[in-house]
């Protein structure tokens, strides 16, 4: 008896084994179809747990440790007292249900799940936290008490938005900050290139670096504007990038936002809660640049504990794109009037199709201009340029060049015309729907 009694027990230790590790699966399980299964496991390991919890406490009921001692009656005749018997210390016990124990057992569908729970693996995402550079912290250590008066008086407001719609990874009193820092490196670097020049000058042939021939007075008329004109580049460089990469952000978020769109229409047709739509449009992995936008939506939710009609208000105030700002705002009008969101997002839709559309011809149509201007500028016209220098060479005419010269300037020319060109073409480049 004890023996069985000892059974039962590790039969309980091991089906607390299992609930742990599925308890664990229950936690690292993401998809939905998965937790109701371990759900289902767990509770079916339940119920098996408390059918052999009961057969242990029946069968410790049965088992006795002591029993009195039992002393038969003399017989008559002899009258001489007998041994005392003593009972057996266990008494017998009928068989267990085999039966009844094998229906409790899990079935080979349970075995294979839990096998397979098993065999996943739980993957472990270490976040890593991100540390400003010491570039970035000298900076701030310098001007962050100058740049924060400056915005307290309104004046990089302008700045600010930019910085806030095109999702840069700064405070903008850090930006403006590192913007000041970087202009007084570049003064200091233009100091050096205006010396430099004072005193040598570049040249098409070797050794390429000569001594000058002008005086020194006259040669600083000449260079002394590059010691300005560095760190006033870098500073406007520094204070319009910002909005140029709002303008890049806008343009990729313009093109996914109808196909997006089309997504969120069919998901408002089975009347599931709005915010749950922007979480199924995540999952997806389809929309890269409004994976951005939605997920500071959700976290406005979620995490600010906005309702979904202020966090829609807040996110169109501060979205880099105008079309997702207009549908932010539609649909919050929408939610609060109680109007149809299926119809809305329908109708949307259509809109930004058709504005998709217009934006293509458009673009096929600049395409066109912009090859014919390549073809004129980048290879008749320095063709033309070439036959001029060198006939203005031969004649002795204008400005007479040196066949080396002519070259460097032709090569240099070129190369500098393709550069623009392409870099003028990367930024007007549409983004892949």
């Amino acid at each position: 008896m004890m023996e069985n009694v000892k059974e039962a027990f590790d039969r309980e230790k091991k089906i607390m084994d299992e609930i742990s590790s599925l308890s664990e699966d229950l936690k690292n399980s993401k998809s939905e179809a998965e937790r109701r299964i371990i759900s289902s496991q767990i509770t079916s390991l339940k119920d098996i747990l408390k059918k052999a919890g009961q057969k242990v406490i029946d069968s410790v009921e049965k088992v006795s440790v002591t029993k009195p001692l039992v002393e038969e009656s003399v017989a008559a005749q002899t009258k001489t007292p007998t041994p005392p018997v003593i009972a057996p210390m266990v008494q017998p016990v009928k068989a267990t249900d085999n039966s009844r124990m094998k229906k409790e057992k899990t079935t080979a569908l349970e075995k294979l799940s839990l096998k397979r729970m098993k065999k996943k693996e739980v993957k472990i995402i270490k976040k890593k936290e991100k540390k400003p550079s010491i570039y970035v912290k000298m900076a701030s250590k310098m001007f962050y008490n100058t740049s924060m008066r400056l915005l307290n008086k309104g004046r990089f407001d302008m700045l600010r938005r930019d910085l806030i719609k095109a999702n840069l990874e700064f405070v903008p009193a850090n930006y403006i900050s590192v913007m000041f820092f970087t202009t007084i490196v570049s003064f200091v670097v233009g100091i050096f290139a205006t010396i430099f020049f004072l005193f040598f000058s570049l040249v098409a042939s070797p050794p390429f670096i000569v001594t000058v021939e002008e005086s020194l007075g006259q040669r600083f008329l000449m260079v002394f504007w590059i010691a300005f004109a560095i760190p006033a580049l870098v500073f406007l460089f520094a204070y319009f990038y910002p909005a140029m990469e709002k303008k890049s952000i806008e343009g990729r978020i313009n093109q996914e936002l109808p196909f997006a769109t089309i997504h969120m229409s069919s998901i408002s047709n089975s009347l599931i809660e709005p915010s749950k739509m922007f979480g199924i449009i995540l999952a997806t992995g389809e929309y890269p640049f409004l994976e951005r936008e939605f997920t500071k939506l959700l976290n406005e939710v979620n995490i600010y504990g906005y309702d979904l009609v202020t966090a829609l208000r807040n996110m169109a105030f501060n979205s880099p794109s105008r079309r997702l700002a207009d549908l932010y705002n539609g649909l919050a009008t929408t939610i609060n009037s109680g109007g149809d969101l299926p119809e809305f997002f329908d109708k949307r839709a259509q809109t930004l199709l058709f504005e998709h559309r217009l934006e293509r011809e458009k673009q096929s149509k600049a395409a066109e201009t912009f090859m014919d201007i390549y073809i004129s500028v980048v290879i008749a016209a320095p063709m033309i340029l070439m036959l001029l220098l060198m006939m203005m060479r031969i004649s002795g005419l204008g400005i007479s060049l040196s066949t080396n010269m002519i070259t460097l300037v032709m090569v240099l020319g070129v190369s500098v015309m393709n550069i623009i060109f392409l870099a003028f073409l990367q930024l007007k480049q549409p983004a892949e729907a």
